[in-house]
């Protein structure tokens, strides 16, 4: 596989087309919700798998992802111990989250990933602003050439039926999500 990235044009991406897999020793996944209208809680999930197929053009890539949701972590046990719970998660019925691409454009000088996102059987579409960190030589690292790219985006609790406090002030209805991810170019 060549190592040379393609040119930036409206419809290619800054990367060489093959296979990347997620390097999960340097990514990771957040979010921010609201408690009581009056503060945000931060959280995390510890496991993530997702892989990126780049083509020559834009139309031609996809990103799939899945997050384990019991893996989450508010830094408080007890609270995760909760949000796991039946009245909110219900991890026994919706053990992961799973994203798939449907497009990737440039708006602008700026990256957009659509995609569909499914929690416990819901699927709804959701919107991603992407920065491309760029791409670290075969040298830099392991031998191996890496991408990095920062992904934020929002859904509404209530659109994949997520309760305890949806439409209410206990919890508030949308969370924000962010993605710091690292692939790495498979040989």
């Amino acid at each position: 596989m060549t190592t040379n990235p393609i040119s930036t044009t409206a419809t290619a991406l800054p990367l060489a087309p093959g296979h990347w897999t997620l390097d999960p020793y340097h990514s990771s996944v957040g979010f921010t919700i609201r408690h009581l209208g009056i503060s945000k809680v931060r959280g995390r999930f510890g496991q993530l798998e997702a892989e990126l197929s780049v083509g020559a053009t834009t139309e031609e890539c996809t990103v799939t992802a899945s997050i384990a949701m019991d893996s989450i972590d508010t830094g408080r046990s007890d609270r995760d111990k909760h949000v796991l719970a039946a009245d909110m998660l219900d991890v026994r019925s919706r053990p992961t989250m799973a994203f798939r691409s449907t497009r990737i454009r440039r708006d602008g000088t700026d990256w957009v990933m659509e995609g569909e996102l499914t929690i416990g059987g819901v699927s709804r579409p959701v919107m991603f602003d992407v920065d491309f960190g760029g791409v670290a030589p075969p040298e830099a690292f392991d031998g191996h050439r890496h991408a990095g790219f920062e992904a934020t985006g929002e859904i509404r609790r209530s659109e994949f039926g997520l309760g305890f406090g949806a439409g209410d002030a206990l919890l508030g209805d949308v969370v924000k999500i962010q993605l710091d991810v690292q692939f790495v170019e498979s040989e």
